[in-house]
């Protein structure tokens, strides 16, 4: 668990999964969003991979990139939510 929440301290893994709690995308336009350059954006993307937070599928030469499964979105969204809350 540990593992898991370390990879999520990092600010451009967040603003990743953001996105992709919205819609799924490939990595061109994950770059665009995040003004990363697509190598950047790759590299995180295996990164959020290895502990399954995303997944793809390939569309002809397209990579989609999306949450790996609900509970990746349940997570992100009570987070969110929970941060969201007056104190």
């Amino acid at each position: 668990m540990a593992d898991f929440f370390g990879l999520l301290a990092d600010p451009n893994r967040l603003r990743m999964l953001s996105l992709l709690a919205i819609a799924e995308l490939c990595v061109g336009d994950l770059a665009i969003a995040l003004e990363m350059s697509d190598s950047a954006v790759s590299h995180q993307l295996k990164t959020l991979r290895a502990l399954r937070l995303v997944s793809y599928r390939k569309q002809g030469r397209h990579v989609f990139y999306q949450l790996h499964d609900r509970h990746v979105f349940d997570l992100y969204q009570t987070v969110s939510e929970h941060l969201d809350e007056p104190t």
